[in-house]
């Protein structure tokens, strides 16, 4: 299989039905990168909301243990999605810099 100079293996923010990771290879232009960068916000901006629903209950005294575990088992979820994000983006990141150094200019 050909890569497109430019084009890398991007982690997406979703699992295959089984469970696997999935992957699109482009230059991060297209509409499944489109797609994934959108998902990506929404994840991170609900984890933010999460954090501070969190910080809202802990200073509740009222709170029941039932409504912790949800809390604690949403964060679970969330932190997943972050990480996977996380690793993602660092991946991309890295071939970004190895990109960088192999190109005509470094090496002049």
């Amino acid at each position: 299989m050909s890569q497109t100079p430019g084009a890398s293996a991007r982690l997406l923010p979703w699992s295959s039905p089984e469970g696997k990771p999935c992957y699109v290879i482009g230059d991060g232009t297209g509409y499944i990168s489109r797609v994934a960068d959108n998902i990506e916000s929404v994840q991170l901006g609900m984890a933010v909301e999460l954090l501070d629903h969190a910080a809202d209950m802990l200073d509740d005294r009222q709170v029941t243990s039932a409504q912790l575990r949800y809390v604690v088992a949403r964060m679970a979820e969330a932190l997943r999605d972050v990480h996977r994000i996380a690793r993602s983006r660092g991946a991309r990141l890295a071939a970004s810099a190895c990109d960088a150094s192999n190109s005509p200019q470094s090496q002049a």
